[in-house]
């Protein structure tokens, strides 16, 4: 627990608080930069009930069970050039459940759902340029693009841009998809 001072790191013992750490540090460049990223855990009942207390509610949140802190730091290797990115965040669940390594894994894989769903909906889809704004309109038509999107994988497609143009020169086999026959 270095970096923490003593009489803190005692006081958490006292507590019956607990620390994990975890890091991240890929060996070789990620789009064009080397990240590491460093999550620290902690569990602590006295921090834990303050939780909340502070907002304009002014109620504790009952069920945080752990407080984390992820750095980021990413370096340019071209340029040297380094930033650093602090997230805190809360979690529900003990650290018998998720230490910070398994906290890691989730944020990463959060990241991942983000990218594969929300960004294709985004870009591919033009879901945040939409007009649609009337009633449940909104919400139907995001559930369509959900079931698209749900046919297009189900079917294996990897590129799904490229697929979206196809079937706007080809309707019948849209159609042969969402009905589950093959293409004409």
């Amino acid at each position: 627990m270095c970096g923490w001072p003593v009489w803190e790191q005692r006081a958490w013992r006292e507590r019956g608080a607990t620390l994990t750490v975890a890091v991240q540090a890929p060996g070789k460049p990620s789009h064009g930069r080397v990240e590491r990223r460093e999550l620290w855990a902690l569990a602590d009942p006295a921090w834990n009930r303050q939780v909340g207390e502070l907002g304009t509610v002014g109620q504790p949140w009952p069920h945080v069970q752990q407080l984390w802190r992820l750095t980021r730091r990413r370096t340019n290797p071209r340029t040297g050039e380094t930033s650093v990115e602090v997230t805190l965040g809360i979690s529900s669940l003990p650290p018998t459940r998720a230490d910070a390594e398994r906290h890691l894994q989730m944020i990463r894989s959060y990241w991942g759902i983000e990218n594969r769903l929300h960004y294709v909906r985004d870009v591919t889809m033009g879901e945040d340029a939409s007009q649609v704004r009337t009633d449940a309109a909104p919400q139907v038509v995001a559930g369509l693009r959900n079931v698209t999107l749900a046919l297009l994988r189900r079917s294996g497609v990897s590129n799904i841009a490229e697929r979206l143009r196809t079937f706007a020169g080809r309707p019948a086999a849209a159609v042969a998809l969402v009905l589950g026959r093959s293409p004409p």
